[in-house]
């Protein structure tokens, strides 16, 4: 801890040997890569709602971990309060009713959980379509359904039906009280903002062209914030109470979620993007209380610069220190080795684009894929972002064949195929258990990993498939390196190598942060089902990535803490 009402990352959310603090593992067995931590471990997996408690704590919801944390401003504690092997899947909002009782809205099994003062957990509603906005007015409940022609509704814990107070809600999210005591909420889609007495009626629009308004709250002195969900971080105060004067200010903080006023009309935010938890002022200065990092990361990519980027669900982002180049002038194009994009300490945030999972360097663009289906084309340059394939069924990994054709594991599809220059898709293999990477050798050789099967097989001319190596435990990243296979075998923690000449393997690592956490992983059938929630993204189950950097390290996804790890070679074996 730095001092009062500011945190460090922890120095490992995981018990796999690392130390953030020095940025590298400890007691490494004689033989293995020396493993190099590029940035701390992330402390909150994403942030969204955040409500202070009757203790005076912050409580944040992490919808992607699974979990609720409680910090403690004063004295810079960070408490997981409510578990992710406990009944709440995926928490997005929460709200303290009078006596105390902490309402969550848990989005992805539509349910609505109501956790005493004592810790004990009650089911307060379930066969909801994405609950999200939550709020309390005394001992009443309100909660909204982040979907297209969603509800507003008026839960009651002590029993009773639901009664809906509201419908055609365009994507609702963070509602609250006002000062003339109607809730408030946004409708992400459309920009707007509206009002509803909690005892019913007909809806008003109070507020038009905000900028995709994700939270609305209301400081001390009754003045309502606007929060929005771009890459600007922008935040519009609308005194609708008083002279209806309206200032924008912009933060910076990536993906704003969520915000709370304390006693003293300080607001804090949080971060769906990058979590963490920041402090801002009236003017848009912000500080750091709980260090932002990453949700993933998920695949991971170098480009002939150095650059680091990671597919982290939510957006494109990297260590924001390049890895080391080798001699000669930089690549067109390249960066130089120099990280672009929004600063967030030890993590840069190079683009906002929504679920993407799978990502590989090709010149001066990067391709990815992302939960929702997708392949797309990037252009960090002009920030253009075309789509070349939809519809997929949880495409992966992704690489880049000598013709410039992409291969792509289609995870869900039991699928490898080939997108050419023309979007035209082509076979390659099918019949696969779960395909999870791809990588190519030096002769354009296709091999893929196939998680459920525990296997790395070589895709044949005549589409067939040859075993490369078997016994392994879910491998998920793959890449190649001259004559060497590698793989993360997340089920062991480890890296395996592999040689393509003789197929001999071996540990290359192990203890690696790598697999699911903290959530507890779904079985495969519930994981599948998991990833859309009445039409948009749910949850997604981990991929930790791999890829070859020039100076002949490699880089790995530490997706089980938020970390990405640098292996530098061992020398000869």
């Amino acid at each position: 801890m730095r001092g009062p009402r500011e945190t460090d990352a922890p120095a490992s959310a995981y018990p796999g040997g690392y130390d953030a603090g020095n940025g590298h593992r400890t007691g490494l067995p004689e033989g293995r890569r020396p493993v190099e931590v590029l940035n701390p471990a992330n402390p909150l997996w994403g942030s969204n709602g955040i409500a202070f408690g009757p203790d005076g704590r912050l409580y944040v919801a992490e919808f992607l971990g699974g979990r609720i944390s409680a910090l403690d401003l004063a004295g810079g504690g960070l408490d997981v309060v409510v578990p992710a092997d406990g009944p709440v899947r995926s928490p997005d909002d929460l709200a303290f009713g009078a006596d105390g009782s902490m309402y969550i809205a848990d989005l992805v099994p539509g349910r609505v959980w109501r956790r005493g003062p004592g810790g004990e957990y009650t089911l307060v509603c379930e066969g909801m379509e994405n609950p999200n906005g939550i709020t309390c007015i005394g001992d009443r409940l309100f909660v909204n359904e982040m979907k297209m022609d969603g509800r507003l509704l008026e839960l009651f814990p002590d029993g009773g039906e639901p009664v809906v107070l509201a419908e055609g809600l365009a994507l609702g999210n963070a509602m609250q009280r006002g000062p003339d005591g109607c809730l408030y909420y946004p409708h992400m889609v459309t920009g707007q903002i509206w009002r509803l007495s909690p005892d019913g009626g007909v809806p008003e629009m109070v507020a038009d062209r905000v900028d995709r308004p994700v939270a609305v709250r209301f400081d001390r002195g009754g003045v309502l914030h606007v929060l929005s969900l771009g890459p600007e971080g922008i935040v519009t105060r609308i005194d609708l109470h008083g002279t209806g004067s309206r200032t924008r200010i912009t933060s910076g903080v990536v993906g704003l979620d969520n915000a709370a006023f304390d006693t003293e009309n300080r607001m804090f935010v949080s971060s769906y993007a990058s979590g963490g938890i920041t402090e801002m002022s009236p003017d848009g200065r912000t500080r750091t209380i709980v260090p932002r990092g990453f949700d993933g990361p998920y695949g991971i990519t170098i480009d002939l610069g150095g650059t680091v980027y990671a597919a982290d669900h939510y957006r494109v982002a990297g260590p924001s220190a390049p890895l080391p180049v080798l001699p000669g002038p930089p690549a067109p194009g390249s960066g130089h080795g120099e990280a672009r994009g929004s600063e967030e300490g030890d993590v840069t945030s190079h683009l906002l684009a929504p679920f993407v999972h799978g990502i590989v360097a090709d010149g001066e663009l990067l391709h990815l894929t992302s939960q929702f289906g997708d392949v797309r084309t990037l252009d960090p340059g002009t920030g253009s972002l075309r789509t070349r394939v939809s519809g997929l069924r949880r495409p992966l990994g992704v690489a880049v064949g000598r013709d410039g054709s992409l291969v792509v594991a289609e995870a869900g599809g039991g699928r490898v195929l080939s997108v050419a220059a023309d979007d035209t898709v082509t076979v390659l293999a099918e019949g696969l258990g779960c395909p999870t990477d791809v990588a190519l050798d030096a002769a354009g050789r296709v091999y893929v990993s196939d998680e459920r099967a525990g296997a790395v097989f070589r895709i044949e001319p005549d589409a067939t498939t040859a075993v490369v190596t078997e016994g392994l435990a879910a491998p998920q990243g793959l890449t190649v390196q001259g004559d060497t296979l590698y793989t993360v075998e997340t089920g062991r923690r480890g890296l395996r190598g592999i040689s393509l000449t003789t197929g001999a393997s071996w540990t290359e690592a192990e203890d690696l942060p790598v697999g699911t956490a903290p959530r507890t992983a779904a079985s495969p059938t519930d994981a599948e089902s998991e990833l859309f929630s009445h039409g948009l993204p749910g949850l997604a189950p981990g991929f930790a990535g791999i890829a070859a950097a020039p100076d002949g390290s490699l880089v790995v996804s530490g997706n089980a803490e938020g970390t990405v790890l640098r292996l530098t070679p061992s020398g000869p074996r």
